[in-house]
């Protein structure tokens, strides 16, 4: 078994002024448009000390890629960059290309959001990460190069690295790109890493495994981490300091600990709240953080975040706040080290430290969700027994031979009652979408039946078919991608009915009725979908969807595109409809603090098959199967304290190939509970298939699930570092969020 815990060391070294590695003065970034100058970065500072890891967050375009880029240099020509960007003492401004190459990749490395288009696809693995020794290192030998390789590509968790270093980068999982790209960035002994939303498109088992492999690296070589995140939850568990950026801007910057207990600006707060939490997931409303962030390219004078305010007043509107000191003895300049003290940019932030303003008022719970209850008689709307779907797969381009077959869903079980929530989890690859494109398509299956609303789709007719798809509709991951760009919202959220032959009035009726369920002005309707932001796209998408009065929803990654304050207010949206309307959903997902929020029961999938099933609160409580655990175990919890106490299960390896063909069990070569099992045990995992069985209110394939405490007990220990005093401790009072 493979334990890892969250630990959050502090800097490697202890603090100094001659320590600091990277300091960032009044960095201003501004991109020249005809429509007005974008000024997407604004008077930013902030300062990285050797084998310290700040964390910057906040909503996409808030301005946190665009100030790594431009430590880096890689700005377009055409970007006006003032202020100054110092790298152990030297200025990284006014260099040439040259004199900046030699240090990037060197002594300043990055891991870029998408492995697959930052490595090149002609070249091998092993050979971009041999590219970079010998940039730097022209001494090195083609022989000292590629051993090095290997034993990076080793170091970062790559299984078979001397095999895998002769591979390219499509045969890499995306998790394993990931860590190439990281084996990359550590080659040299960097004193800087900046990491570029690393985690972003990753499951949740990956995610912690490359945040484990970036914690080591920083471990190895001593280096200082810039991360660039979205997601509190890896921020809570993983940096030392935390900066929060809006519109351009520092609006707060403290450790993680004032950051997560003790913020001082509302922006940060309303992070905060939005952010599913999975020990209190379900039992509470999330709140949303509403509107959107300004337009950079026409600020007005106040602050910045004023329309999004529940704290606004007059002076707001008419002046933007300067990033100051919290305490109210201390609201005058920043010290010559700004990165060091609590500091937020807020007028009222005096009145938050001092308790005149109570943080829990900044944005107020909703009162505790009443516990949910769904009939196990009720009606089901949606029956699914042993459903099968493989796919071939050939080889050949002219004569084509069959030389595998690739099991992609294998005998898949679960039903759907009115008003019901199913929860369908597990890693990439692991048969999901494949498992409800089976149901949407609804065509005679392989093997197994599929039945809506009681009838087998297998054998309607054309006419019943198409009848039968009002009552299942879908709503996609990307809004963007699903919306027709040239039609307004009216024909995009009629097409349903449309396709349906409804009459216009009909339409036109529904369109203003579901635009209004979901919170959108029905004058919208003549609007188009770039005139949207996010959230407004994806309920768009749940109109369309609405559109037909279905009676199941298909919802497919329908939040992981958004920023985690636009996502609240959508999973609240779902929740009230679903109460409201009787809907019942198919919630796909690799979130698993949001499904905790709104599923009623869970099923957990792997390689084409469902592991473990049951209502969402024992299932969350005590999982059996030791998959369901790991995934549990891998999320991060945006709670420091939490986070530094609790120890993971990391998975060995990646998914394999659904390809291979069954042999025992199929989680066997990844399972932590294997390991620590007898060989008599080992055997029976070896040799023969678990099927799924009763164990309380769940069912689990897995043969030695009553033995699952060995896992569960490993876990519950503390992590070796003792958490900070916490301004929560004594939650009693209420300024705290």
């Amino acid at each position: 078994m493979r334990e890892s815990t969250t630990v959050r060391a502090g800097p490697v070294v202890p603090s100094g002024p001659s320590e600091a590695v990277l300091e960032v003065d009044g960095l201003s970034v501004t991109f020249p448009q005809r429509s007005g100058d974008v000024r997407a970065v604004r008077d930013v500072s902030f300062t990285v000390r050797r084998g310290e890891f700040l964390a910057v967050v906040g909503e996409s375009g808030s301005g946190k890629s665009v100030s790594a880029t431009a430590v880096m240099g890689l700005l377009p020509s055409t970007a006006r960059v003032t202020g100054d960007v110092r790298f152990q003492d030297r200025s990284l401004l006014g260099m040439s290309d040259r004199a900046l190459s030699r240090l990037r990749g060197n002594r300043i490395s990055m891991v870029f959001q998408d492995p697959l288009s930052a490595l090149n696809p002609v070249h091998t693995v092993g050979a971009q990460v041999e590219e970079v020794l010998r940039l730097h290192a022209a001494s090195t030998s083609p022989a000292a190069a590629s051993a090095r390789a290997v034993e990076l590509l080793r170091t970062v968790g790559i299984p078979d690295a001397a095999r895998r270093a002769r591979a390219y980068p499509h045969e890499f999982s995306g998790g394993m790109r990931q860590r190439a790209m990281i084996a990359m960035a550590i080659a040299n002994d960097p004193d800087l890493i900046i990491a570029d939303e690393p985690t972003t498109a990753l499951d949740v088992t990956i995610q912690a495994q490359i945040m484990e492999v970036l914690q080591e690296a920083r471990r190895l070589t001593g280096a200082a981490v810039l991360l660039i995140t979205h997601d509190l939850g890896v921020v809570a568990g993983h940096a030392d300091r935390v900066a929060v950026m809006y519109a351009g801007t520092v609006v707060e910057q403290g450790t993680v600990e004032e950051i997560f207990y003790s913020p001082r600006m509302p922006y940060t707060l309303g992070l905060l709240r939005s952010v599913p939490n999975l020990t209190t997931a379900g039992t509470e409303r999330l709140v949303p953080l509403e509107g959107r962030p300004p337009s950079l390219d026409a600020l007005g004078p106040g602050c910045p975040f004023a329309p999004r305010c529940p704290l606004v007043v007059d002076r707001c509107r008419q002046e933007e706040p300067a990033l100051l000191p919290v305490g109210t003895e201390r609201r005058g300049p920043l010290p010559g080290d700004p990165g060091r003290v609590h500091a937020a940019a807020c007028w009222r932030a005096p009145e938050l430290e001092s308790g005149a303003v109570h943080a829990a008022d900044v944005f107020p719970r909703p009162a505790g969700v009443a516990a949910r209850t769904v009939a196990d008689d009720g009606e089901t709307v949606l029956e699914v027994t042993d459903l099968v779907r493989h796919f071939p797969l050939t080889r050949g381009a002219v004569v084509k031979r069959r030389v595998g077959t690739v099991r992609a869903v294998d005998g898949v079980s679960f039903t759907l009652r009115r008003g019901q929530t199913l929860g369908l989890v597990g890693e990439s690859g692991c048969g999901k979408s494949t498992t409800v494109l089976e149901i949407l398509e609804m065509a005679r299956p392989q093997h197994g039946t599929i039945r809506i609303n009681g009838r087998d789709v297998a054998q309607l007719t054309k006419a019943e078919r198409r009848h039968l798809r009002r009552d299942v509709q879908v709503v996609f991951q990307d809004p963007m991608a699903a919306l027709d760009p040239r039609l307004p919202v009216a024909a995009l959220v009629g097409e349903p009915l449309t396709a349906q032959g409804a009459d216009r009035a009909t339409i036109s009726r529904r369109v203003a009725e579901t635009l209004e369920l979901v919170g959108l002005d029905p004058s919208m309707a003549s609007r188009y979908p770039h005139e949207f932001s996010g959230g407004q796209r994806q309920r768009l998408g749940i109109a369309r969807a609405l559109s037909t009065e279905p009676r199941v929803l298909v919802l497919d990654e329908p939040v992981s595109a958004l920023d985690v304050s636009i996502q609240a207010g959508v999973i609240n949206l779902l929740e009230d409809l679903r109460d409201r309307l009787g809907l019942s959903y198919v919630f796909v997902a690799h979130d698993l603090a949001v499904v905790r929020q709104i599923a009623d029961t869970v099923a957990v999938m792997y390689l084409g098959r469902i592991v473990e099933q049951g209502p969402v609160a024992p299932l969350y409580a005590r999982p059996r199967h030791p998959y369901t655990q790991a995934l549990i175990s891998a999320v991060p919890v945006p709670d420091p304290g939490v986070e530094a106490a609790r120890r993971r299960i990391l998975l060995e390896g990646d998914l394999p190939s659904p390809t291979a063909e069954p042999h025992g069990c199929p989680f066997r070569p990844r399972c932590p509970l294997y390991r620590v099992l007898d060989e008599d045990a080992r055997s029976r995992c070896r040799d023969e298939e678990p099927e799924l069985r009763a164990l309380g209110p769940l069912t689990a394939a897995c043969h030695h699930a009553e033995r699952n405490h060995l896992l569960v007990a490993g876990r519950s220990g503390a992590g070796t570092r003792s958490p900070a005093p916490r301004a929560h401790e004594d939650r009693s009072s209420e300024n705290t969020p």
